[in-house]
């Protein structure tokens, strides 16, 4: 197990990631950091459970983002936010010689802990539970809006006889096609899959 040997540690990504970084000097959303290191084959499956095996990839490309963040100052600052991730020289970019890490932060506390590596199912169906909670607050969910089963398997274009592996199916499938990042995605849709599946799910 990870956690047993994590003074011993030592995350493969590190590298990998900061050549993609150094590559490009655009602004990356972990899911397409995640993504572009597949293309390259350099993330393993980690886990025959599909949520455990997400789970860990990301972990991984979290603790590496935040060891590189300590690694790369005082000349680079690289940015870690799940949604803006960004390698910066050190020069004229107005305030970058007062980056410093946040060693309070709970996120960066989190990943850091190869503890937190070997989650088990219950603990990761948790953390996404959390996650689905703050989304609806974000995107203004309130209980009275909450679709009805039947709604929700109709939104997703499901009968309502699905079975918990179609409805999770179908949802990954509605998920990818309408994500507002997506050429053809559509906020307002993302939105109400999002809705829908959470119902679902509650």
């Amino acid at each position: 197990m990870l956690a047993e040997q994590r003074d011993d540690i030592d995350n493969p990504l590190i590298w990998p990631i900061l050549s993609v970084l150094e590559e490009s000097h655009q602004s990356w959303k972990v899911h397409y950091l995640m993504s572009e290191l597949q293309k390259k084959t350099i993330m393993d499956h980690l886990d025959d459970d599909l949520q455990l095996d997400l789970f860990k990839r990301n972990f991984l490309i979290m603790n590496a983002l935040y060891q590189l963040q300590e690694m790369l100052l005082p000349q680079q600052w690289l940015q870690v936010e799940s949604m803006d991730i960004q390698l910066k020289w050190r020069g004229a970019s107005s305030g970058f010689v007062q980056h410093e890490i946040n060693r309070d932060d709970p996120l960066r506390e989190y990943y850091m802990d190869w503890k937190n590596y070997d989650a088990q199912l219950e603990d990761v169906r948790d953390l996404l539970s959390s996650f689905w909670k703050r989304y609806q607050q974000h995107v203004g969910h309130c209980s009275e809006t909450t679709v009805e089963r039947k709604n929700a398997l109709s939104a997703l274009g499901l009968s309502v006889d699905a079975s918990d592996l179609e409805i999770r199916r179908q949802w990954r499938k509605m998920a990818l096609k309408w994500h507002p990042d997506r050429p053809e995605g559509d906020a307002a849709t993302f939105r109400t899959m999002c809705e829908a599946w959470q119902s679902l799910r509650l």
